[in-house]
């Protein structure tokens, strides 16, 4: 049974729904967190437009319900004893909105504007294993024929790696090596991602998308695989706050809430003994970066003080609820045959004396700092435990700078914090999907932290053909990045979180990558 809506909760939900009132419903309407930043596969950076852009688009392979990845554009490939060449074949029934064949040509031209620097894309770095991609995306060479994937006909896809990479065909899943039409984003730049202009090869076309209110998509006749889709239209609700998107759940506006920020902490105790209530582990964490580009945290004392006054437990059993699990290291349990090393522990003295050593005994003379995050209830109660910890065990006042999502995510690329909110999801289960973000100059570093040491570290973990030794040189890796040069502070993993009832939806099963396509979500007796 939901709960019951205040008098003045019911009246917000039909202030914010008026327009919505408007429309026909939707076959399913979900709340999905923040307004996109984009819904260009090259440039988001965020799990809202991820959930988005998956339904839109569709790579050599795709992700399912289970986490899982297995055949999209690609019906099949092969891959050579060495593990260095791989061939793909790409589905004669591959179509894009407007008609025209998926083309392997199609995925080498995208994947040229990936790594082009002009297009500045954070997940470049994705296509890296490729010979000579890295090369191309830093502008050593402006020659694309240097990079190892060639197309020698419409629907072969060859693709030569630098070194075996056991989790590549997972990236053919991911966003950033998704197919775009590079002809369309010629004639219409930015505009090309816009209603009326979108040609995308998903199950799902973008029918209209009103900022600040809805993204509506209407299922994709040339989609392959369309009759598989059960869902004709999805109204997508960007909505950041817990309350507001849990009154627009309760008053019936919505059928399901997928993000995994939107249960109201001060509701969760209730929701928790509800059958719509669905939540399970995976691969996420929810960390600090510190701005090590300038001081005071271009000091590792200065970092390492901060991170060991955090009491973890205060803020996943007052703030969070949800069965969080505290976090001291930054890859997630659960990864086969990899022990993540435990960080820096809670330590008050160590941390007063590590930040008196660096020049600010008490907190004195410590500069002006801000701690930058993002809107929602969770976040915001973070926030202000945060800020408390500083200031009893350090003596240091942060000021608290909270953003909306699009100039969040600009502040962070700008480093414009001290110390910021960050969280992670894992894109594939792997270790090296948390560790190669902290790479020098990487474009989800966001720290301003460039170590020549860790660098190698996951160079060589990367050129490790056995798999124990590999695993092993990123533990090596991840100690170093965790307890001895502090960037970041790792403060819980995740539990995934859905509100939705299950006797009137099917197909969003728990993973580990917290996957949960569109496309294979279905109402029971419609």
């Amino acid at each position: 049974m939901m709960m019951k809506l205040t008098a003045s909760a019911a009246c917000l939900v039909l202030l914010l729904t008026g327009c919505a009132e408007t429309r026909i419903r939707a076959d399913l309407t979900l709340i999905n967190g923040a307004e996109p930043e984009t819904l260009d596969p090259a440039l988001i950076t965020g799990q809202p437009e991820g959930r988005i852009v998956n339904a839109l688009f569709e790579g050599l392979l795709r992700f399912d319900r289970f986490g899982r990845s297995g055949p999209g554009v690609a019906s099949s490939w092969e891959i050579s004893p060495d593990g260095l060449i791989y061939t793909f074949h790409l589905r004669g029934d591959a179509r894009w909105s407007d008609g025209k064949p998926v083309t392997a040509g199609d995925f080498l031209t995208s994947w040229q504007r990936t790594l082009e620097p002009e297009t500045a894309a954070a997940y470049s770095y994705q296509l890296f294993p490729v010979i000579g991609a890295e090369e191309f995306a830093n502008g050593k060479t402006k020659d694309f024929s240097t990079v190892g994937v060639k197309a020698p006909n419409d629907s072969t896809l060859v693709v030569h790696l630098a070194h075996a990479t056991p989790y590549f065909l997972d990236l053919c899943a991911l966003p950033p090596l998704y197919p775009v039409r590079t002809d369309l984003i010629a004639a219409y730049g930015d505009d090309w991602v816009k209603p009326g202009k979108f040609v995308g090869n998903g199950a799902y076309l973008l029918e209209s998308w009103r900022i600040n209110d809805s993204i509506c998509l209407s299922k994709n006749p040339s989609f392959w695989d369309r009759a598989n889709v059960r869902l004709e239209t999805v109204d997508v609700l960007p909505i950041s706050k817990a309350n507001v998107a849990y009154n627009f759940y309760a008053a019936g506006q919505a059928d399901l809430i997928m993000d995994k920020g939107l249960a109201p902490p001060s509701l969760l105790d209730a929701l928790k003994q509800r059958p719509d209530f669905h939540a399970a582990p995976f691969l996420g964490s929810y960390f600090l970066r510190f701005n090590c580009s300038k001081p005071p945290f271009s000091d590792p004392r200065v970092r390492k003080a901060f991170s060991m006054a955090l009491d973890r437990k205060r803020i996943t059993d007052k703030i969070t609820r949800a069965g969080e699990q505290d976090a001291l290291s930054f890859v997630p349990p659960g990864l086969p045959g990899y022990q993540p090393p435990e960080g820096l522990p809670e330590n008050a003295a160590e941390a007063r004396r590590l930040l008196s050593e660096a020049g600010y005994p008490g907190g004195k003379g410590f500069p002006l700092t801000s701690y930058l995050y993002s809107e929602g209830e969770l976040n915001e109660g973070v926030a202000v435990e945060l800020q408390s910890m500083w200031s009893e065990v350090l003596g240091v006042h942060i000021q608290l700078a909270r953003q909306e999502w699009k100039v969040y995510l600009n502040s962070l690329g700008s480093l414009d914090f001290g110390i910021a909110r960050s969280s992670w999801v894992g894109d594939y289960p792997d270790p090296n999907t948390f560790l190669d973000l902290f790479l020098s100059g990487g474009g989800n570093n966001r720290t301003g932290w460039a170590d020549p040491a860790y660098d190698r570290m996951i160079a060589t973990a990367a050129g490790e053909g056995n798999s124990a030794s590999r695993l092993a040189l990123l533990r090596s890796a991840e100690h170093y990045l965790v307890r001895d040069q502090a960037p970041i502070a790792p403060l819980f993993f995740y539990v995934g979180i859905q509100l939705y009832d299950g006797q009137k939806f099917g197909g969003i099963e728990a993973n580990v990558l917290d996957e949960h396509p569109i496309r294979e979500i279905f109402r029971k007796n419609p």
